[in-house]
């Protein structure tokens, strides 16, 4: 099956061979979740599978990329983003600002992308333990689909990297607040040398995507040389398209996060003009950073459409000056922006809920 390189095709593959799958993986950990024995965190891991459908359901859309291993890519996507929707609803909404409790709860972000590594006891600085095996299963079925991958070693250093971002995030992003933003800052000078020019907020949205992993995952289920292409998606992905990825996810949840006092990187440009200009930058850059990438009009595509899944998102029109700012990048996306802005809206309308 050919990677699609059209908005219409790549619509219709998504619709037909994807989002069935998902919603089916998703009910079934739903289940599991109904079974869990303690009611905080019974109650988490459902509000997570509830609210944060969509985040699967976009990310699956790697699995494209997977040929005749769209299934399991499938499989592999959904648990590992269940397992980040799961572990920011327990660090958002419980009491803990333990950095120990979660580094713990997200060592098993990094086990489930390590085939063979051994469960711990990601839940050994809380009192409430008892999830009955969900989170261990999560883990279970996202090595079981890296186990397949003949080359996995060629992958696992890049998909380790991206993790360890992603972990040291949700560790400084949730601790005591009057240490959240100095956390970062130090964080983030540990790796400014590295980076193209870009503020500490900035490289924190970077590291808070998975997509990277997804991409680097499917292409490698699917069978093909990884060696030099691992270093492709991850210079393409990292920072860029994660980047905006983030940014936007931010963007829409402005209002949300001031009310619940969550931390919401958006909120540290010095402007509003500051924060459209540094969006239309990421937008250019994530352009010129995918154009080496194999099937790069299918990559082109997600960068449009990551614009589009956000911008139509039922929280926007509420929002006096998101909805305005949303008007301005949706025209800057161009013709792919607007057709996925529009296919977004559609699908949220006609899935209540989505």
């Amino acid at each position: 099956m050919a990677v699609p390189s059209g908005p219409l095709i790549l619509m219709t593959q998504v619709y037909r061979k994807v989002l069935p799958n998902v919603h089916k993986e998703l009910e079934d950990w739903r289940k599991k979740a109904a079974r869990i024995p303690d009611p905080e965190l019974r109650g988490q891991a459902l509000a997570s599978i509830e609210t944060k459908t969509f985040h699967c359901e976009g990310g699956a859309i790697y699995s494209l990329l997977a040929d005749e291993k769209r299934t399991s890519a499938i499989s592999f996507i959904v648990a590992y983003q269940t397992i980040s929707d799961y572990l920011d609803n327990l660090c958002d909404r419980s009491g803990s600002l333990d950095p120990k409790d979660f580094r713990c709860l997200h060592q098993s972000m990094l086990d489930a992308l390590n085939p063979g590594a051994a469960p711990s006891d990601y839940y050994s600085f809380r009192e409430v333990t008892s999830d009955g095996g969900y989170l261990e299963d999560l883990v279970a079925t996202c090595q079981s689909v890296l186990l397949q991958i003949h080359h996995f070693d060629a992958i696992r250093p890049y998909l380790q990297e991206l993790a360890g971002y992603y972990c040291d995030l949700q560790v400084y992003k949730h601790i005591e607040i009057s240490q959240r933003v100095s956390k970062l800052k130090a964080w983030f000078l540990n790796y400014k040398d590295q980076l193209p020019p870009m503020s500490w907020y900035e490289f924190a949205a970077c590291s808070g995507s998975t997509l990277g992993i997804f991409c680097m995952v499917s292409y490698a289920l699917k069978g093909e040389e990884m060696e030099e292409r691992a270093v492709t998606i991850r210079n393409s992905y990292f920072p860029w398209v994660q980047g905006l990825h983030i940014l936007l996810d931010y963007f829409i949840d402005q209002e949300e996060d001031l009310e619940e006092g969550d931390l919401n990187f958006c909120s540290y440009y010095s402007s509003k003009k500051e924060m459209m200009e540094r969006f239309g930058h990421f937008i250019s850059e994530a352009d010129r950073a995918i154009a080496d990438m194999p099937d790069c009009h299918f990559h082109r595509m997600i960068n449009r459409g990551l614009l589009g899944i956000y911008l139509s998102d039922r929280k926007v029109p509420g929002q006096r000056d998101v909805r305005i700012q949303a008007r301005k990048l949706i025209r800057r996306s161009g013709a792919y922006g607007r057709f996925f802005f529009a296919a977004s809206w559609f699908y949220r309308r006609l899935r209540p809920g989505a």
